[in-house]
């Protein structure tokens, strides 16, 4: 067997880190090499993330190497100052009440790690892959954020050596990602960020997006070559599930659920519903996966709703594809921010492959909304439309029981992983 073209993959998250952030280079390099390519993924050997997902690791291909290198990270520091056990993603930034201690630990956050606190691994990563690019005749490499820093790595291998082809991957924006603003960044520490970006972007060969808006937002910072390539679903995840008829109308959501993704309006028309008996004791509202102690709260004001809830902790991947075929409705919450017209969670497209319809909350004019009416797999609207979340909630159940849809799942190959791998192919072929 002839061997490929190496690539090299730079990346923070890799299994048996969990979560969405794995995903996208977890599945590119499964494939890569039925087109021509072997890649050899470097990640951090000892990195701090909060869900573990064993599970994963039966999904990283044979044929791809895997380098680890040591990283230190203030993580441990931050939990001491705070006494917090363990930080749960995406709550440390919760609205709420916070103390002095964790309201000085977000500002050092935000202003003393440009761009982030994974920025201590750049030089040390620089230093050994030199070396490793020389050795193993690499002429590509990818960096894949956030963590923004990752890109860092590319962008110094590139000066070093300029012959390098360098693509950076963004699955979310850098300054322009919601989360950047609850960080207080001092305004010259925010102009550090912009200038990093704007380094990064221009250094570049090569930008890629996960999504048409976020592609013509960083075609608007000044990237030169910008790909949208959206995450997708893999075949092999779907191929054996069984599409059968829940004993329940199901309204199933895996993932995190925050302030910023609080669908009051819809935990409010359940409610209703329930009370008015448009909707009976054979209606289901599973939510799968960290749920912040805002969103427990809302729902314990609704006390019909809180008695067809079913909260379950976090799942393996592995699982997550039988939880949405036996769902009736698949929830995904958008964050609720000016930013979400841009977002495109991976989710999606693991939604349109289970083929069963999507209510979505969030900015009617995003690139979920255009794809879900596209494929005929679903509807975004907005978190205050409460008249038109109940008349959808309702109209889906009644569909349900007559076992009748009005949903179409037109074209939804185009996101397999595999197809989504040989537009990436045809990227690095052009650069």
């Amino acid at each position: 067997m002839t061997e490929g073209e190496k690539v090299l993959v730079v990346t923070y998250y890799w299994p048996p880190s969990g979560g969405a952030g794995v995903q996208r280079w977890l599945k590119f390099t499964k494939y890569l090499p039925e087109f021509g390519y072997d890649p050899i993924v470097f990640t951090p050997e000892n990195p701090s993330f909060d869900l573990v997902d064993e599970s994963l690791l039966k999904d990283v291909s044979p044929k791809v190497d895997v380098l680890k290198f040591p990283i230190w990270e203030p993580y441990q520091l931050f939990k001491k100052l705070t006494g917090t056990k363990e930080v749960k993603q995406g709550q440390i930034l919760e609205e709420g009440k916070k103390s002095l201690v964790k309201r000085v630990s977000i500002w050092l956050r935000g202003n003393l790690f440009v761009p982030d606190p994974r920025v201590f691994w750049v030089k040390p990563s620089v230093d050994y892959l030199a070396g490793i690019i020389e050795s193993n005749g690499i002429k590509k490499i990818i960096t894949t954020g956030p963590p923004h820093s990752v890109h860092l790595i590319g962008m110094k291998l590139k000066m070093k050596q300029p012959s390098l082809t360098w693509l950076a991957d963004f699955r979310d924006p850098w300054t322009e990602w919601d989360i950047m603003r609850q960080f207080n960044i001092m305004p010259f520490r925010w102009k550090k960020h912009q200038k990093l970006e704007q380094q990064v972007l221009k250094v570049a060969d090569a930008v890629l997006a996960t999504g048409k808006t976020a592609a013509e937002d960083f075609k608007r910072l000044g990237a030169r070559r910008v790909y949208a390539i959206t995450n997708g679903y893999d075949e092999e995840d779907v191929s054996t599930l069984k599409a059968e008829k829940p004993d329940k109308f199901t309204l199933a959501h895996v993932g995190m659920v925050n302030e910023k993704r609080n669908p009051v309006n819809l935990f409010e028309s359940l409610e209703e519903l329930l009370v008015a008996d448009e909707l009976s004791d054979d209606v289901e509202l599973q939510l799968t996966g960290i749920l912040s102690p805002t969103v427990l709260q809302t729902l314990e004001q609704y006390p019909s709703l809180k008695k067809i809830v079913k909260l379950k902790d976090s799942i393996p991947h592995k699982e997550v594809h039988q939880v949405y075929a036996a769902a009736s409705l698949l929830l995904l919450l958008q964050t609720d921010t000016q930013e979400a017209h841009s977002q495109l969670p991976g989710k999606l497209f693991e939604y349109l492959a289970a083929k069963r319809p999507v209510l979505a909350l969030g900015a009617t004019d995003s690139d979920v909304a255009e794809i879900l009416d596209e494929t005929s797999a679903g509807k975004m609207l907005a978190y205050q439309d409460k008249a038109a979340i109940k008349s959808f909630v309702l109209y889906e159940y009644k569909n349900w029981k007559s076992e009748t849809s009005r949903w179409q799942f037109k074209g939804v190959e185009k996101f397999s992983r595999r197809q989504l791998t040989k537009s990436l192919v045809e990227i690095l072929k052009a650069h």
